[in-house]
């Protein structure tokens, strides 16, 4: 079985949800496009690319910045969504501190900045808490604004590679059974 044929038989038809769901109805002319739920190998992996990057946003931005791509590069909407999924709760917070190290890195701060420990809420304070976090992620700064954008685009680099690879290799594959089936050199 193909890649493409995979991939048809799980992702969802637009016109079924997009007629069906009063709250995407409005959307309708935005996320009918064709182009959005292609499986062109191009697209497919310019969405895990996109997917892959958007991972990394901070909170419940991924899957709207992962939409808004799909939307503005016209590939693949549901592939680059479900590509965001790669972070969680466990996930989350080691992702950062590589995100951490890689902007110390590239910055050229050689172990001089150490992150500190997340700020524990007590349950009572809730807005010096919230100033403790504040001045925690003030303090990373600069070594996590150049580190998240720079693991994303690495993330997003290896996964189009990535996928642009195994489907050549699918292709190729399919070319030769083709050619074993015929009896041809």
């Amino acid at each position: 079985m193909s890649i493409k044929r995979w991939l048809l038989r799980r992702m969802p038809h637009p016109g079924v949800w997009l007629d069906n769901s009063a709250l995407l109805r409005p959307l309708a002319p935005y996320l009918g496009h064709a182009a959005l739920w292609s499986l062109q190998r191009r697209k497919v992996a310019l969405a895990v690319a996109v997917g892959l990057f958007s991972g990394l946003m901070p909170g419940p931005t991924q899957m709207l910045t992962a939409a808004l791509l799909a939307l503005l590069f016209r590939i693949n909407l549901p592939v680059a969504l479900a590509c965001t999924l790669y972070t969680n709760p466990l996930t989350y917070l080691p992702l950062y501190y590589l995100a951490f190290e890689l902007g110390k890195l590239l910055l050229g701060i050689n172990g001089e900045l150490v992150m500190p420990p997340f700020p524990v809420f007590d349950g009572e304070h809730l807005w010096q808490w919230q100033h403790a976090v504040l001045a925690w992620t003030l303090h990373m700064g600069w070594p996590l604004v150049v580190g998240v954008p720079a693991l994303g685009l690495t993330f997003g680099l290896t996964g189009y590679v990535i996928v642009m690879l195994l489907w050549q290799c699918a292709v190729l594959r399919q070319w030769r059974k083709r050619k074993e089936v015929r009896g041809s050199d």
